[in-house]
C-alpha cells in the first residue's frame, strides 16, 4: 500500500466531511486490497471509522461541526422499499458518492472510495446517513469498531435468528466479528456457547467474551464435541464468521434439525459450498445470510453504547494494537496473518 497525498472534495448536499480519529482494519479491507471481490484501482479502503465532523453540507439535519460520530458503510435513503422495511443495508437508492468519488490524486486522477468510506485517510466525505452521533467521552478507537465488527457480529445473532435464553450456539471463527457474535449470544443468555477456531490464543480470548466451551478442530473432533454439549441434537444456531466455503459446510454439519445457520463471513468471489437440498428439506434447516448484521446503525449503535456504558458490552478489549497512519502496511500485514482481533489506525 502506497501512502500519498490525495485531494478530498468538500461535501455536497446531504454529505459530511469528517476528520478521522480512528479506523479499524477489518478482514473485508484486507480481502478488498487483495482483490477478492474485484474492484477498481487506485483506491482508498477502510470502513470501520470514527471521527469528528469538520464540515456539514447543505440539507443535512441533526449534525454539526465538532460532533463525534462513527461512520459505517451503510448508506440509506430511508424511503425506498428496503429502507421502509427496516433493512437499510439493502437500500436501493444510488447516491452521488456512488457515482462520483470525493477522492482524487494530485494529478486529478479519480481514486475509488473503497467500501463507500475510504477511511484509511486523514479526512473523508460520506453521506450523512452513514453517520451516527456518539458522546464525546466515548473513546474513538473503541467506538470505531461499532461501525462494522460489533454491529455485524452482534446483529448476526440478535437480528432475526429467533435466539432465546437457553439456545445452543456455535460460532465458527473468533476474530473481531466472531467475538461479537459470542458476546451477543451471552447477552441473550444462550447456553452452551461454543467457540470454534484453529487458534488456541483466539479461543482463550473467546472465553473472556462469553464462550462457555471452545473447540480447536485441529485437536479435537468438532462434530462429536458439539453433539455431546448439545444433548445429542447439535446446535440451535450456528454462526459462520470465517469466510470460507469449507466453514459453511462445517457449520451445516453442526446444526440440529430445525436449526438456523447464519453466514456472515464473505469468501472471495467464486467460492462455493455443497448442500444436500433433500437433507436440508428433510431436517427443516434454515440457511440465512447476514450482511453487516442486518444492522440499523441509527438504532443499534445507541443501544450498543448503552450496553457498553453499563459494562455489559466489551469494546476496549477488541482493540489489539494501535498504529499511526504511516505504519498502516504493518497493521494490515498483521491483520492478514490473523495476529490481532482488531488493529486500529489512530490519527
Amino acid at each position: 500500500m502506497v501512502i500519498e497525498e490525495i485531494d478530498i472534495a468538500s461535501p455536497k448536499a446531504g454529505e459530511l466531511k469528517v476528520t478521522m480519529k480512528a479506523c479499524g482494519i477489518c478482514a473485508s479491507d484486507v480481502h478488498s486490497i487483495a482483490g477478492a471481490w474485484g474492484g477498481r484501482l487506485p483506491a482508498v479502503y477502510g470502513h470501520e471509522a470514527a471521527g469528528i465532523i469538520d464540515e456539514v453540507g447543505p440539507d443535512v439535519d441533526g449534525f454539526h461541526v465538532g460532533q463525534h460520530i462513527i461512520v459505517s458503510l451503510i448508506r440509506a435513503c430511508h424511503r425506498c422499499y428496503f429502507c421502509a422495511r427496516g433493512e437499510p443495508v439493502f437500500c436501493e437508492t444510488t447516491f452521488r458518492l456512488d457515482r462520483e468519488s470525493p477522492l482524487t490524486a494530485q494529478d486529478g486522477t479519480p481514486i475509488t472510495q473503497g467500501l463507500r468510506t475510504g477511511a484509511f485517510a486523514e479526512a473523508i466525505v460520506v453521506d450523512a446517513s452513514q453517520a451516527v452521533a456518539i458522546a464525546d467521552d466515548v473513546p474513538l478507537d473503541a467506538a470505531s469498531l461499532l461501525a462494522c465488527a460489533v454491529i455485524t457480529g452482534y446483529g448476526a445473532v440478535i437480528n432475526g435468528t429467533g435466539i432465546e435464553p437457553g439456545s445452543s450456539v456455535v460460532v465458527i471463527g473468533t476474530g473481531g466479528v466472531g467475538l461479537n457474535s459470542i458476546q451477543a449470544a451471552a447477552l441473550g443468555a444462550a447456553q452452551p456457547i461454543i467457540a470454534v477456531d484453529i487458534s488456541n490464543d483466539k479461543l482463550a480470548m473467546a472465553r473472556t467474551f462469553g464462550a462457555s466451551h471452545t473447540v480447536n478442530p485441529l485437536e479435537d473432533d468438532l462434530a462429536a464435541a458439539v453433539t455431546k454439549l448439545t444433548g445429542g441434537r447439535r446446535a440451535d444456531l450456528v454462526v459462520v464468521t470465517a469466510g470460507t466455503g469449507a466453514a459453511a459446510e462445517q457449520g451445516l454439519a453442526l446444526l440440529r434439525r430445525g436449526g438456523t445457520m447464519v453466514l456472515v463471513g464473505m469468501p472471495p468471489s467464486g467460492v462455493t459450498s455443497r448442500v444436500d437440498p433433500g437433507q436440508l428439506a428433510h431436517d427443516g434447516q434454515h440457511i440465512v445470510g447476514s450482511k453487516v448484521g442486518s444492522a440499523r446503525p441509527q438504532i443499534d449503535v445507541p443501544r450498543l453504547l448503552s450496553l457498553y456504558r453499563d459494562g455489559r458490552l466489551k469494546l476496549d478489549e477488541l482493540v489489539s494494537n494501535r498504529y499511526p497512519l504511516n505504519d498502516i502496511n504493518d497493521a494490515i500485514a498483521s491483520a492478514a496473518r490473523g495476529e490481532a482481533i482488531r488493529n486500529v489506525i489512530v490519527f
